[in-house]
């Protein structure tokens, strides 16, 4: 079985978009946020159909961890209401994508985030989506401000009300911001793999898995910039009086196959233990053409994979083990399937 960890619904039918323009135009007009439209399931089912369904079957996956729209999460919009209705609205279009198409997707929620504010309801809305809705996980934004980095580290004690809920529930996040609002920092090329890389470094200098042993957070995009310098980090570790990488970090932190180039899946492989190690493709995502010199899509990622040619034991965990390990509850939910 092949499981993507890495989803996002880019393809929602256009009534969820223009509702999200108008609340946030409502917002800013001080007016009432407008009603959410009604969306059918053949909407739905079409937006799927054509597009995430289509390529996972021909690119040979079998599961996608499903999520709303990273880029559009942009909880640096409005206020903690309007994140809090538009977390809402995802989430449960998310719920009914799984319900239109369960042996094909799970669900990852979107948190109501917003700048300076406390984590109470991001804790609440993730309960409600893995109690009701059947949720393996979250996504959780460490920039909320949108590129202006005023949240404190992850390591903070701020962020402790979402880790303590995660361990609870025993579901993973991946780290993922969203949207920037930072002209310098474009957001799927720099704000993204800077976050990736910040998280990262934030972890090894704070002390978060001896407080939460159990916490398990997913870097997107292949760890950001981490597997290509990952001789600072070690060096950066010891300067810190840190202890080594593998037993400071890599016990709760794990990365994704979200790099769209032979070589930088082969560094990736080289560098990070095959145990920390999940098979994503964020498809449909940040790119999305051609490869002009291999003839296939950039985020097909499953075809820099097979060409590493792993022993089968690795493939295992790579394509499927790893992500049960990390999300129990898929493990929990493909199981009662007998999968």
């Amino acid at each position: 079985m092949i499981i993507d960890c890495h989803g996002h619904y880019t393809t929602a039918p256009v009534p969820h978009n223009e509702w999200r323009q108008s609340q946030l135009m409502a917002f800013r007009e001080g007016g009432r946020t407008p009603d959410y439209p009604a969306i059918s399931d053949d909407e739905i089912r079409e937006s799927i159909e054509h597009n995430q369904l289509r390529l996972l079957r021909e690119r040979g996956a079998d599961m996608t961890i499903f999520s709303p729209r990273a880029s559009a999460m942009a909880h640096h919009e409005g206020d903690e209401r309007v994140s809090g209705e538009w977390a809402r609205a995802c989430n449960d279009l998310i719920a009914r994508v799984v319900g239109l198409f369960p042996s094909t997707f799970i669900g990852v929620c979107q948190l109501p985030q917003s700048p300076g504010a406390a984590l109470k309801s991001s804790a609440a809305e993730l309960e409600r989506c893995v109690a009701e809705l059947g949720f393996v996980g979250c996504n959780l934004n460490p920039d909320p401000s949108g590129g202006k980095w005023t949240a404190p580290p992850l390591t903070d004690r701020y962020w402790y009300p979402i880790f303590e809920k995660m361990v609870e529930l025993d579901v993973p996040a991946m780290v993922h911001v969203s949207s920037s609002g930072n002209p310098a920092f474009h957001a799927t090329g720099a704000h993204y793999i800077n976050a990736d890389t910040t998280a990262f470094m934030q972890f090894i200098q704070g002390d978060l898995f001896a407080d939460f042993p159990d916490l398990r957070l997913v870097i997107p995009h292949g760890g950001g910039a981490v597997p290509y310098h990952w001789g600072r980090y070690r060096g950066l570790a010891d300067m810190l009086k840190k202890p080594s990488l593998s037993e400071h970090v890599m016990k709760n932190v794990f990365f994704d196959t979200c790099v769209y180039h032979q070589p930088g899946i082969d560094l990736l492989f080289e560098v990070i233990d095959v145990d920390n190690i999940l098979f994503g493709s964020e498809m449909v995502g940040a790119v999305r053409g051609i490869d002009p010199g291999t003839g296939y899509y950039f985020d097909d990622t499953k075809r820099y994979v097979d060409a590493l040619g792993l022993p089968a034991a690795d493939a295992a965990l790579v394509y499927s083990g790893n992500a049960r390990r990390v999300y129990p509850r898929l493990d929990n939910a493909l199981r009662a399937r007998g999968l």
